[in-house]
């Protein structure tokens, strides 16, 4: 035949593009050559595929085979090419049937001995592929439940080339293989983990509830032992399920970041909780070719639990700043920019000084008051102003841990139903608008003339502006957090005790 033609795709962030693959034959010397701007993982696909195709029972002319990756402009990273060139090479041979591999998109890395390894980023490669209509996919055995998990696609699942040669008419004996797979790393189980666990800080459980009604960012400053770690990992118990769309998000980034999703669709809020020395390409995301996600963009939907904050790189912290407002993160490269979603909860826990026992009653405090000011000043102002709930919490004492342990405490299943049934409230608020949690409607909205609150109601808060106690953003960050309390407490809207309690966690409190 001396041409064929398949697909494959391209993926840059989450977004994929379809990538037509030809293969051309020609009369000269014996060549194999690959256009279309692969980068250096894709550009040795020609010598994996020669050596794959051989070992697999079905080796390539010796004629001269150029393969073009179109659009050319469209940048293409790593080696989830593969099967696609290598079932082009061998339609243009006329080895297998050439309207067969037409019809199907090939997605796969191809080892030298002809088996196929599960890539990363299936599952938005496989939404991708259905967004062009229904369609017929190939892929390594090892993705092909997480390619199942995307409706409207039929799924062809094969363990080496031999295999996929086969199923598009090559005439060739059956081998046994057994599929290469993906290890599936464990999460980080906040389901676990039981809100009736912790003693005490009724207050700081309180504005937890708050802060998931609204979806609203949260800091806590306490000495070691004050329960921060153990409230922030409780957090995303108290989050409702996500939705179709967030849980096909979740589930993309997963499948991108190589930790594998399974044979279903990631239905719980994620938990990142990265080390105090991560950079910034860690938090945010990066990478020289495949651009990966970062800490950050895997939170999406669910929580960033930043441990002893103010030890991170003001650098790090500040690369947040961005995505916290407009919940995007983007990466620009010379060749693309990937944008990636980042709408998450954002929890930080800071000591409230280098020695960590300032405020404490059983210890005394060693550092200097500027050692004290400088320490907590490594969280930027501007970030600080993004942090709607900032708590002060202190270690509980032998007293209050026999009062509080033989008193009833409340389940993260009984939370979590308070904060389903607020976040309800304000999606039904919200309808027709492109907004249903409280943290991400604009202020301009919230201070308009159909969500505008009696004078009477705001006159604490207007006097903190006016005094220069609060921003334009904090204003508008404290009746957030006042709208969110009044639907926890399932009243048709804030009142002045709302402001007063909003503008109370907006400062800091006492547990």
């Amino acid at each position: 035949m001396g041409h064929a033609l398949t697909h494959a795709v391209a993926l840059i962030g989450l977004a994929g593009a379809l990538v037509e693959v030809e293969a051309d034959m020609s009369d000269q010397l014996p060549a194999m050559v690959l256009i279309g701007l692969p980068d250096a993982a894709l550009s040795e696909a020609t010598s994996r595929v020669r050596s794959a195709a051989k070992n697999s029972g079905c080796p390539l002319t010796h004629k001269k085979l150029t393969i073009n990756l179109s659009p050319a402009s469209l940048p293409k990273h790593g080696s989830g090419f593969d099967l696609a060139i290598a079932l082009a090479c061998l339609a243009a041979d006329d080895v297998v049937d050439a309207s067969s591999v037409k019809s199907v998109v090939h997605i796969g890395e191809l080892a030298l001995d002809g088996r196929l390894r599960p890539i990363l980023g299936m599952l938005p490669s496989v939404v991708a592929a259905a967004l062009h209509g229904p369609c017929t996919v190939m892929v390594p055995e090892g993705n092909a439940d997480e390619a199942r998990l995307v409706p409207g696609v039929r799924v062809i699942g094969v363990s080496s080339l031999r295999d996929a040669a086969i199923w598009h008419g090559a005439v060739l004996e059956p081998v046994l293989v057994e599929p290469l797979r993906l290890p599936i790393e464990p999460d980080i189980r906040a389901d676990d983990l039981d809100l009736s666990d912790v003693v005490g800080n009724d207050d700081v459980i309180l504005a937890l509830q708050i802060a998931a009604a609204g979806g609203h960012h949260v800091l806590m400053v306490g000495p070691p032992g004050a329960g921060k770690s153990m409230l922030a990992a409780r957090l995303p118990g108290l989050l409702p399920d996500l939705d179709g769309p967030a849980s096909l998000e979740v589930s993309s980034l997963r499948s991108l970041s190589g930790r594998g999703i399974g044979t279903s669709l990631i239905v719980r809020p994620p938990l990142e909780a990265p080390h105090h020395t991560a950079t910034a390409a860690a938090m945010v995301g990066g990478g020289s070719g495949l651009i990966r996600p970062g800490a950050a963009v895997r939170a999406s939907h669910g929580v960033l639990f930043l441990d002893e904050a103010p030890e991170f790189a003001a650098s790090v912290l500040d690369a947040l700043r961005q995505p916290l407002e407009s919940g995007v993160i983007s990466i620009h490269r010379a060749n693309g920019v990937a944008h990636f979603p980042a709408r998450f909860q954002l929890i930080m826990a800071a000591n409230p000084c280098p020695c960590g026992q300032f405020g404490a009653a059983d210890r005394e405090c060693t550092c200097p008051p500027n050692s004290r000011r400088r320490y907590l000043a490594r969280i930027s102002g501007p970030l600080l102003d993004r942090i709607d709930i900032q708590l002060t919490m202190r270690r509980i004492t032998a007293a209050q841990l026999r009062v509080a342990t033989d008193e009833p405490r409340l389940s993260t299943a009984e939370a979590r139903e308070r904060v389903i049934n607020a976040r309800a409230a304000a999606e039904a608020r919200w309808a027709g608008t492109p907004w249903s949690l409280n943290s991400h409607v604009p202020g301009t909205w919230l201070r308009g003339q159909r969500m505008r609150l009696a004078r009477a109601t705001t006159a604490l808060l207007d006097r903190a502006l006016e005094r220069g106690g609060l921003t334009m953003r904090g204003y508008d960050r404290v009746l957030k957090v006042a709208w969110s309390i009044a639907d926890l407490e399932g009243v048709s809207g804030p009142g002045a005790e709302h402001i007063g309690q909003a503008l109370y966690l907006r400062k800091g409190m006492s547990s």
